[in-house]
């Protein structure tokens, strides 16, 4: 069977895009997953449904790929990298934060030759997508698939609680919708999480979905190259319980993620020639923006002894609130984000032992940008993830400013009472400028964000590292588009989660209405 489009990935946007693209009753869509699919909540497993624990973001956890990353060019130790491998990706592991990319985002993007991607162009898909269950206004849903809320401040736990009075007491506004236009300052978290479940694209989109005729949905197969006729994609090879075959469509759109979308170019031979040749790929198309680009929140950790008697509890919501701000001198608003965390554990360890809890400050719109560069022509083998974290010299004033922050902040009355000591960065950490930027590099091997993007960055073709025009079609090919956190010209400046979903609402609407080039 040839189908009408082939989806690669079932995660945020793959789930997304899969289900409105299968609205149409004529066109036949097949949805292929790496991973598992769990087609009822019986069968779900306890680390994928309940997400105020980590379970399953713990390194050689059942449905995480476990990648690594190099943080920094200068560092030999790596960073784990949690994506999710079943459907739903990182929707299905993640902590569940539903918070919307800014206005200034899209416009931004629109303004870099994007203009179907402005905010008003997005804002009837974030309005789509939501069930809203605390704000009812002209910008948010009230029918969408995923239901979205936030704890109440009287809800809050005692740490939590603590960095809100200190926020508020630090002079910054306080704002009860951290997804309204304006909001700024100190904010409950929205959460697409009910009762402690989490409510991923698996669960709001493919499952109530999964009976329709014309959606195949193939879990368990891993796509290893999209194949061409010429320019024209015709398909994809793919492997299955140990077998090896090749499925038909008149469209392949690839959606899973910013590493894995870019590195199955790269494998099918679309991308900066130089690499291909080293690799013995023959090469489709020569473009050199694949795997460039690649943005991430780097972020530091403030770690906090609590006293005896404070309850760590793993099974408790660990981030109920969050600080959004504008960093002094920026020009781009919203820039900054600290989020305290009432339960910390060591990256890589057990994800149910505690070391204390945290203030996590981020820089969100950083200047740097990183790669994804082969290591192999065989599908199997990770392609190297270079983050490059705070090589531009703002970006580590940003955040090093950001963690002096988070040490005024600590000093309020409110965290007498639970916090024993700061753990990390010491006192000799804090002295200087030179001292407090080696505790953040050594530091970035643990604080991996997982908010990877703009590895196949979307812009004109008159933008050489521009790999997909804004309608998601892949430059100089047939037949092939990208749609998810991959072609985000710029990263947005909150977590990408939700920004990923609305991609793949957006998506489905612009496939319909433009032809495969």
């Amino acid at each position: 069977m040839k189908y009408d489009v082939i989806i690669v990935g079932g995660g945020n946007a793959g789930c997304a895009l899969a289900a409105r693209l299968s609205e149409d009753p004529g066109r036949s869509v097949l949805l292929l997953e790496a991973g598992p699919h769990y087609a009822d909540m019986e069968h779900l497993p306890d680390d994928l449904k309940y997400s105020y624990g980590q379970a399953a973001q713990a390194v050689g956890a059942p449905h995480n790929w476990s990648f690594q990353g190099r943080p920094t060019s200068g560092q030999t130790g790596l960073t784990p990298v949690a994506r999710g491998k079943v459907m739903g990706g990182g929707s299905s592991i993640n902590g569940a934060a539903f918070i919307r990319g800014a206005p200034q985002d899209f416009d931004d993007w629109a303004a870099r030759g994007n203009d179907q991607w402005s905010f008003l162009k997005v804002l009837p898909y974030w309005r789509k997508m939501e069930t809203d269950l605390d704000f009812r206004n002209d910008f948010h849903g009230s029918d969408g698939p995923v239901p979205v809320r936030r704890h109440r401040r009287e809800e809050f736990l005692p740490f939590q609680e603590a960095f809100y009075r200190s926020c508020l007491d630090a002079g910054f506004p306080e704002h009860p919708d951290l997804n309204d236009p304006e909001s700024a300052g100190v904010s409950p978290v929205p959460l697409n999480n009910v009762d402690g479940v989490r409510m991923s694209t698996a669960l709001t989109y493919i499952n109530p979905n999964q009976h329709r005729l014309n959606l195949t949905i193939r879990a368990n197969v891993l796509a290893t190259r999209v194949l061409f006729d010429g320019t024209r994609a015709t398909g994809v090879r793919v492997e299955s319980g140990g077998e090896e075959y090749v499925v038909e469509g008149r469209e392949v759109v690839l959606s899973a993620g910013a590493i894995k979308s870019s590195h199955l170019l790269l494998l099918s031979g679309v991308g900066p020639r130089e690499q291909l040749d080293a690799f013995g790929i023959p090469v489709v198309r020569d473009l050199p923006g694949v795997g460039k680009n690649m943005k991430d929140h780097p972020q530091a950790l403030v770690l906090l002894r609590l006293r005896e008697g404070v309850v760590l509890d793993p099974d408790a919501p660990r981030r109920e609130c969050v600080l959004h701000y504008t960093a002094p001198g920026s020009s781009t608003r919203n820039d900054m984000l600290v989020m305290p965390f009432s339960f910390a554990y060591q990256l890589g360890d057990d994800p149910r032992r505690p070391v204390g809890a945290r203030l996590v400050p981020g820089l969100y719109k950083p200047e740097g940008s990183g790669e994804v560069r082969l290591a192999s022509a065989a599908p199997h083998d990770q392609p190297h993830l270079d983050y490059r974290y705070l090589e531009h010299p703002w970006d580590r004033q940003r955040l090093r400013e950001a963690v002096r922050l988070c040490i005024r902040l600590l000093e309020h009355e409110a965290y007498r009472d639970l916090v024993a000591e700061r753990l990390s960065p010491t006192d000799e950490e804090l002295a200087t400028d030179d001292a407090l930027d080696r505790w953040i590099y050594d530091g970035l091997k643990d604080s991996n964000t997982q908010h990877m993007s703009g590895t196949c960055k979307m812009g004109p073709g008159a933008d050489p590292m521009a790999v997909v025009d804004q309608y998601c079609r892949v430059h100089g090919v047939e037949g092939l588009r990208v749609v998810d956190t991959s072609i985000m010209p710029d990263i947005v400046c909150t977590g990408t989660s939700a920004t990923a979903m609305m991609m793949g609402e957006r998506a489905a609407d612009l496939i319909a209405e433009t032809p495969p080039r």
